[in-house]
């Protein structure tokens, strides 16, 4: 029953996901949420998601920014990368998802989808049957619905670590 919500793969950080290998498999869009998966809540790109970006782009891979924000908010972000992006994506519904690799000019099997939120990002990925990278927040500080989601979220996590161990995989990459 939770399967629906249990990521790929987890990793500590975006900036620790080995993008070549994906790359090497085939993969060749990344959708990725912003906030808590970039950068911190509302902050604008820093040099780190600049330089991953650039790297992603030179490597061959398409960048589609998915946010359920404004598009003030995402702008802010995307002015410093220069990707393309969807704002008010509806997360987790299908059509923001598909209507990003109809962008990147990829299919399900050959997209990834990178974000911080077991409730919006991967279930909105899993449903559309796109490759789910789960990453911790970057910065603990957050709106209040988010905050309130985080507890469900480990309840969720706590079966998927179980369900991790059963099956002799890593939970959590450092």
């Amino acid at each position: 029953m939770l399967e629906c919500f249990y990521p790929d793969l987890y990793m500590s950080s975006t900036y620790r996901i080995d993008f070549g290998r994906y790359y090497e498999k085939g993969y060749r869009g990344v959708i990725f949420d912003i906030d808590n998966t970039l950068v911190p809540h509302g902050a604008p790109a820093d040099e780190r998601s600049v330089t991953l970006i650039e790297s992603l782009k030179e490597m061959g891979f398409g960048v589609v920014f998915l946010s359920n924000n404004k598009e003030p908010r995402v702008k802010l972000f995307n002015d410093a990368v220069k990707a393309r992006y969807i704002f008010k994506a509806g997360k987790p519904a299908r059509k923001g998802y598909l209507r990003a690799m109809e962008m990147l000019g990829t299919d399900p099997g050959t997209t990834l989808f990178v974000g911080d939120q077991l409730f919006t990002d991967v279930w909105g990925a899993r449903n559309t049957g796109i490759f789910s990278i789960l990453v911790r927040p970057i910065d603990k500080k957050e709106e209040i619905q988010i905050v309130l989601k985080r507890y469900l979220e480990k309840v969720v996590l706590a079966f998927y670590r179980r369900r991790c161990r059963k099956e002799g995989k890593i939970y959590c990459c450092q």
